[in-house]
């Protein structure tokens, strides 16, 4: 068969070419009809010889380079994804076509995709152009001309820690440990899936540069009401079951919220707490303090709620 799915839950495409294998093993959370897509632009690549056009290449050519180019990549099998998804768009049309097929891309895979898996395909091209504009194999930057679709990555969900033991009540035990380790730490979903018995060092997590978002290595303090959650480490669950467990647990206790979330919620309680935005800073991993100024404004909320007891004795 030519698509398959491992015990592990991971999809796989596997197709036979001229007596030769070629498989691919899917990102988390592919869906079927990716898949298909996968496999059918697996076998077109596999059947099309490459040559290289003067002036204005195919744009699946392009793509071509980029394919061979992610294997460099932090994350190759999801970024040979995301372009092979734009394939479809891409076949038949040359290079100079291409902010007419990101256009066409985009109205097509808008309401079926969020608008930053769309970015994560138009990235991909964008990035292939760059590649052939460096290689001087296009003589012209074209991906100057093509935009990303604008993000609403502004949306935060602050929860309380009554929300969290709500959330957590309706959760599996795994599941459970996952919400607690990421509201006490402020650690990502990845990094806290990553975590192994070797990386709790003491009176302190090891979090690995190889699981974090921004390479980094970093240190997080293990406090009293973490410690019952770290026997559950390594977690027996992974990416796409922990997303599958917190959705059914949070329509269950009927409070909005994604796992990230318990991440800005750390960040909300310990700044409500009175903890300096450097600190924050360092416990959440970001590189500098002004990715934590997104939390000011709860900085500012403090500070307009003691001065109101201030206001309140002076008008008293």
């Amino acid at each position: 068969m030519s698509i398959w799915t491992d015990e592990q839950g991971r999809t796989h495409v596997g197709i036979m070419v001229s007596g030769k294998r070629i498989h691919r093993r899917l990102p988390e959370g592919t869906s079927k009809s990716d898949a298909k897509l996968i496999e059918a632009n697996l076998r077109k690549a596999a059947g099309r010889k490459q040559t290289h056009i003067p002036g204005d290449p195919s744009l699946t050519e392009i793509m071509g380079l980029y394919i061979a180019h992610a294997d460099t990549l932090r994350s190759p099998e999801t970024a040979k994804h995301h372009a092979l998804r734009a394939g479809p768009w891409c076949e038949g049309k040359k290079a100079s076509e291409a902010d007419l097929v990101v256009a066409k891309m985009i109205d097509d895979m808008r309401g079926h995709y969020a608008p930053a898996t769309i970015n994560r395909s138009i990235g991909a091209i964008k990035a292939a152009l760059k590649i052939a504009f460096r290689q001087r194999i296009i003589s012209e930057d074209i991906a100057a001309r093509i935009s990303r679709l604008p993000e609403n990555n502004q949306r935060h969900t602050y929860l309380s820690v009554e929300q969290v033991k709500k959330l957590s009540d309706h959760c599996s035990e795994q599941v459970r440990a996952a919400v607690w380790i990421a509201l006490l730490t402020g650690c990502r979903r990845g990094e806290i899936l990553g975590l192994e018995k070797e990386d709790i060092k003491g009176n302190y997590l090891c979090i690995l540069a190889g699981n974090t978002k921004t390479l980094r290595q970093r240190s997080v303090p293990i406090v009293p009401a973490l410690r019952p959650w770290l026997e559950y480490i390594p977690l027996k669950i992974n990416f796409e079951g922990l997303k599958t467990g917190f959705g059914r647990a949070r329509k269950k206790a009927g409070i909005e919220a994604n796992f990230h979330d318990l991440r800005h919620s750390c960040a909300s309680l310990l700044i409500n707490m009175g903890t300096p935005l450097e600190v924050v800073r360092d416990i959440l991993g970001h590189t500098t303090v002004k990715t934590t100024e997104r939390y000011a404004h709860l900085h500012v909320d403090r500070q307009a709620e003691a001065l109101d007891k201030l206001s309140m004795a002076v008008l008293g």
